[in-house]
């Protein structure tokens, strides 16, 4: 029987661990491979990593650091940045990652969705989806740190997605990133309307509250959060921690 995970996102840049508020002013938090570690010891139910670098320079997968990270986890690992094809997907899953996750080169070629369901099984095929407020106050797709705007909207991208074999979308929230006030409810819950596989929510989590109202809002459901798991306090001290609600 599914059940809801809690999920800490990670966020490399450089090899190195950093947290940004809504895709800007990052923070270097401390090595990916050093959390990962924490995280083993707290029984995390999923990791979720992404190189927010990847596909702004448009190169693939660090596939020698990816492979010294999925060495250390004893957690389900998620990871995304940089994917272009189905090869790079197998090449990750082999290297022990379960799942992979597409956004900038889906939206660019959403085929790729369906070849790399082919390849690995569409149960590790993970389409985020980033959204932004538009200057009409409605949620647009933006991708490449939130840099580009794509003018499909982001329930219609959901859909497609699932047609073409996603086994999972990670829905990400630009606005809410790092300020710890709580998910898109409401947005959440339209998604949920639209698909039927299971959902990631990303952005905005401050406190195990917040989870649990996401989860009362979408049943079964795996609730992420970044500056939740590694800042403490007002002054956004550094402490890796893991929290359930």
């Amino acid at each position: 029987m599914l059940q809801s995970r809690i999920i800490p996102s990670l966020l490399i840049r450089d090899r190195g661990l950093v947290k940004t508020r809504q895709f800007k002013d990052d923070k270097y938090v401390g090595d990916p491979i050093n959390a990962v570690k924490i995280f083993n010891e707290k029984e995390v139910d999923e990791l979720a990593i992404f190189d927010i670098d990847a596909s702004v320079q448009g190169r693939e997968p660090d596939f020698a650091h990816l492979k010294s990270i999925a060495v250390e986890s004893r957690m389900p690992l998620c990871y995304g940045g940089g994917i272009t094809s189905a090869r790079q997907a197998a090449a990750l899953i082999a290297l022990g990652f379960e799942k992979v996750s597409v956004s900038a080169a889906a939206l660019e070629r959403p085929e790729l969705i369906r070849e790399m369901a082919e390849a690995v099984g569409r149960q590790s095929v993970v389409v985020t989806i980033d959204v932004k407020k538009g200057l009409l106050g409605g949620p647009g797709v933006v991708s490449h740190n939130a840099t580009r705007k794509h003018k499909v909207k982001p329930l219609d991208f959901a859909a497609q997605a699932v047609d073409l074999g996603a086994g999972e979308i990670v829905l990400n929230s630009v606005d809410r990133d790092g300020m710890m006030q709580g998910y898109d409810l409401d947005l959440a819950r339209a998604l949920r309307e639209r698909v039927t596989v299971p959902l990631t929510i990303l952005g905005g989590a401050g406190t195990p509250a917040h989870m649990a109202e996401l989860i009362d809002a979408l049943g079964v459901v795996g609730a992420a959060a970044g500056s939740m798991f590694v800042f403490k306090g007002t002054y956004r001290a550094v402490l890796i921690s893991y929290a359930r609600p």
